[in-house]
């Protein structure tokens, strides 16, 4: 049991040369980019307050999570044990089973499911199994967590075919951008080490840290923004970015012009 948590005890070692920082920290790079979601996650809790306290609170319990997944990834990479690896890969299982949980469209339900607790249910029950059976091949989680991210492109695709919001259209080929350069990373330095090396630059990894909490935070809020106005209309949402909403280039958040005053009138 002691194994499980012994430096290097996972099957995987990325890219960036191991203890080359610091003797305690096999991959000091990987690790130190992880705290990058301790930066973004408060604050998207707080942009997205506005919109969770009209829709729900649950839907905090995405950016919390987010909060544990750079933990256990710090974790993973100054470590490279089995347990962090495990923390790490579940940790996004169950941020994406939250997500889904949350704001998968209505429309989209199987024609056996009527309601969002139902699916709901349905949804923890495969995150269950999924949990359990990542425990027979653990190399291969994380390409399966990385097909969820081809489920919600092509989720998103249909959702947007219809959509004239300008700025919602921007946000979605922000958020589009940013994952495809964030698992170009991710993949290069899965199977291109031995080039990067020769470059010596090893840190694709973390750079995938950095843009994928980002494309999450543009992902999420495109999602939330598309499920408002589904879910609660009568707000009036809309979207604006952080700092500057001039700027068009922050982090993206949603604005209620509308209140439960007006639902009646709608």
């Amino acid at each position: 049991m002691a194994g499980v948590f012994s430096y290097e005890s996972s099957e995987i070692d990325w890219c960036e040369d191991n203890y080359r920082h610091s003797e305690h920290v096999a991959e000091y790079f990987n690790t130190m980019s992880s705290f990058f979601f301790f930066i973004i996650s408060p604050v998207m809790l707080y942009l997205l307050h506005p919109y969770a306290k009209e829709r729900s609170l649950a839907i905090h319990i995405v950016w919390i999570m987010m909060i544990f997944v750079g933990l256990f990834s710090a974790y993973f990479h100054m470590t490279l044990s089995f347990v962090g690896q495990m923390l790490d890969e579940l940790s996004i299982l169950w941020v994406l089973a939250v997500g889904y949980a949350t704001w998968f469209p209505r429309k989209m339900f199987p024609a056996f499911i009527k309601d969002r607790s139902t699916f709901s249910r349905l949804v923890l029950v495969v995150t269950v199994i999924t949990t359990l059976s990542s425990f027979v091949r653990p190399t291969a989680n994380a390409y399966a967590l990385n097909c969820f991210g081809l489920h919600l492109l092509y989720t998103l695709a249909v959702e947007m075919r219809c959509c004239t919001d300008q700025k919602a259209l921007r946000l979605a080929k922000m958020s589009v951008t940013l994952w495809v350069l964030a698992i170009s990373c991710w993949i290069s330095d899965r199977v291109g080490c031995s080039f990067w090396q020769q470059l010596n630059f090893c840190y694709l990894h973390g750079i995938w840290h950095i843009l994928i909490v980002i494309a999450v935070a543009y992902g999420s809020t495109l999602i939330a923004y598309l499920d408002a106005n589904y879910e609660i209309p009568y707000s009036l949402p809309g979207l604006q970015y952080w700092p500057c909403d001039k700027w068009a280039v922050g982090l993206p958040h949603i604005v209620l012009k509308g209140t439960t005053k007006t639902s009646k009138r709608c």
